[in-house]
């Protein structure tokens, strides 16, 4: 019975994979790039994504936003109020966004010049990590109030992001966040993942989502967690990081209002999986410009 429902489950889980497969070659074409965006309820997630799109909007960005919810359209009331074209997703009580309901909704709705679409996924750290959406990038939040042992309790959500974003810090100090604990786990289940500390109360690190997410719809070189699986994967099988070096990607692109802490740059030795439960044995991971998030 166990084998059956593992099976069941990995054949959902390539379903989608392949969906998402093409749901990315077929944005990519028309030139857009998908920043997915998972936390769990309450880290901030909204209100980071209302300022990064204000700002796409002052720079003349072509953004769009989908936001997926169980039963409110609150999210998309305050999107936009950016101004950009935002949509809601009801998902009825389904925990996840999935390729196939993603594409589906992008059918009529994305404007022909989005250069980029937000996707903030449902508020959990389980469900959604094992969905890719298609995306170019895909960012995990955690806010300061949510304590420093998220990264191992969510092993998946952080070991597959491509950008870590720390939200709320300007109450850290208030709340006891201890940050070299917290980067040290992150380093544990994604090493080499850059980690992003924002306020959007105090424009703290507003516009580094933004400004990673046009790098890498630009061809940019990309983090590639070592739990990845897929395109990604080989490049950690086969030593290639198609010419890019290190990433760049850490840069502050002379706005000079983020706050990138501390960053490992360099490359991963072979291997490309890691145990969740302790740190890999090479703590710098390669970086590409294309591929798919992938499932632990």
């Amino acid at each position: 019975m166990c084998r059956e429902v593992v099976d069941l489950q990995q054949a959902v889980l390539a379903k989608n994979d392949a969906t998402a497969g093409a749901l990315r070659a077929g944005l990519a074409a028309r030139g857009t790039a998908v920043v997915n965006l998972l936390s769990s309820p309450g880290s901030g997630k909204t209100a980071l994504l209302e300022h990064e799109l204000l700002l796409a909007r002052q720079r003349s960005v072509p953004v769009a936003a989908l936001t997926a919810d169980l039963a409110t359209e609150n999210d998309a009331v305050r999107l936009a109020r950016s101004g950009v074209p935002v949509k809601q997703v009801l998902t009825d009580g389904l925990c996840h966004l999935e390729a196939g309901m993603l594409g589906a909704h992008l059918q009529g709705w994305l404007p022909d010049d989005t250069r980029l679409l937000f996707v903030e996924n449902v508020g959990n750290l389980v469900c959604p990590a094992s969905y890719d959406l298609g995306e170019s990038l895909r960012v995990v939040l955690a806010s300061v109030t949510e304590g420093e042992d998220k990264p191992l309790k969510y092993p998946t959500a952080f070991g597959l992001a491509h950008l870590v974003v720390v939200t709320k810090t300007d109450i850290a100090g208030a709340v006891g966040f201890d940050e070299a604990a917290f980067r040290a786990h992150v380093e544990q289940v994604n090493p080499g993942v850059e980690v992003l500390l924002t306020s959007a109360r105090q424009g703290r690190g507003i516009g580094g989502v933004l400004d990673r997410a046009l790098a890498v719809a630009g061809g940019g070189p990309r983090h590639i967690p070592v739990m990845a699986r897929g395109p990604e994967a080989a490049v950690h099988q086969h030593g290639h990081d198609h010419g890019h070096g290190h990433d760049h990607g850490h840069h502050d692109h002379g706005h000079g209002h983020h706050d990138h802490g501390h960053h490992d740059h360099g490359h991963d030795g072979p291997g490309h999986a890691a145990s969740a439960s302790r740190p890999h044995p090479h703590p710098h991971a390669r970086v590409d410009a294309a591929g798919a998030p992938a499932r632990s």
